[in-house]
């Protein structure tokens, strides 16, 4: 009878360490910058209020390269921010990930037809020629 009180809260102790290094494996391949996950860095690209935050938010994700494709979701919804400092690091940000951000090819090509800001239609084009170069040709 003793052995089983000791391997009932043995097995929990096993089972919660376990099931706490699987979960810090996984949140250590999360991509980072500045201290921050990838996670919280979209976070704070489609909650925060102030433009310059989700401008830097933006800027970090683009520094993340490839490694930021889960945030192409996010990024696609930015590209709708009414602030021209956000819009363009969002565009930035999706042609470094490049090709893994091909959902965005059809709303970066309408913004380099009707964005009324030159540098960010400019950097639509940008972005298309890092994700998908054809899409260029075929207009």
């Amino acid at each position: 009878m003793s052995s089983n009180r000791i391997l009932g809260p043995l097995a929990a102790a096993v089972l919660f360490l376990t099931s706490s290094a699987w979960a810090q494996g996984r949140a250590a391949k999360e991509p980072m910058s500045h201290g921050r996950t990838l996670s919280q860095w979209i976070a704070e690209l489609k909650g925060a209020a102030a433009p310059q935050s989700r401008n830097a938010a933006a800027y970090e994700i683009s520094g993340m390269g490839p490694a930021a494709a889960p945030a192409v979701p996010a990024l696609i919804e930015a590209l709708d921010d009414p602030a021209a400092t956000v819009r363009f690091p969002v565009t930035v940000a999706l042609g470094e990930i490049g090709p893994a951000a091909k959902d965005a090819v059809p709303r970066l090509l309408k913004m380099m037809d009707e964005d009324i800001n030159d540098e960010i239609a400019s950097a639509a084009k940008r972005a298309i020629g890092h994700i998908q170069p054809e899409a260029l040709t075929e207009e």
